[in-house]
């Protein structure tokens, strides 16, 4: 698997979150067929795993989990919904 960051063609997204929500940053990434968020506030960090085809696969989470959140699933709240999975994580202080 491979995350190619495509935040620059996602900039309306991007803002919309800046303006509408606690987030500090906000990235995009693409895992194939499968769109990440990632954005941050001073309290937490959430990951958007989207796919418009197909529910999540736990590969997918799994790596977002190791090479973006770079924690373990234990750490992380994870709600699931058809073809939405959101895992959010507070930071550590």
């Amino acid at each position: 698997m491979k995350l190619i960051d495509v935040t620059n063609n996602h900039s309306d997204l991007v803002m919309e979150q800046l303006e509408n929500t606690d987030a500090n940053f906000v990235k995009v990434f693409s895992l194939g067929p499968t769109t990440i968020i990632y954005s941050g506030a001073a309290t937490h960090k959430d990951v958007l795993l989207l796919n418009k085809i197909r529910n999540i696969k736990n590969a997918e989470i799994s790596f977002v989990l190791e090479n973006i959140l770079e924690t373990t699933l234990e750490n992380v709240e994870i709600l699931h919904a058809p073809h939405i999975v959101e895992l959010s994580i507070p930071n550590e202080d």
